[in-house]
């Protein structure tokens, strides 16, 4: 297995996570403990579950947390979605926002069913 740093998907991970903070700081105050703080929880888990699974140097267990990272796209698309709703996003944040996280899906969706 590669180092997880090596892996295209870790890294554009990292790159959506520092996307989502710049972002996410115009939202309005009253959601420091709301919105704010899930999506920046949910997407920074994302390349963090990559790192974990890849360290453990089992196949069950990457698996597994390649896994929970695709779970974190999928509650930060949800979180988009909301946030957009709600007028927190303008339309071209929330298209490269989205964009971003469906490729990340996209990126693990197929490490997942290669190591399968």
């Amino acid at each position: 297995m590669a180092n997880f740093k090596e892996l295209l998907v870790w890294q554009k991970s990292i790159d959506f996570v520092t996307d989502v903070y710049g972002i996410t700081g115009s939202f309005p105050k009253d959601e420091m403990y709301g919105l704010i703080s899930q999506i920046r929880r949910a997407s920074v888990s994302i390349p963090s579950n990559i790192a974990e699974g890849n360290s453990r140097r089992s196949k069950p267990d990457y698996l597994q947390f390649l896994k929970i990272a695709r779970g974190s796209c999928a509650e930060v698309e949800t979180q988009l979605i909301i946030s957009r709703n709600l007028n927190y996003l303008n339309e071209q944040d929330h298209q490269k926002l989205n964009q971003g996280i469906v490729e990340i899906s996209k990126m693990l969706n197929g490490l997942i069913n290669s190591l399968q």
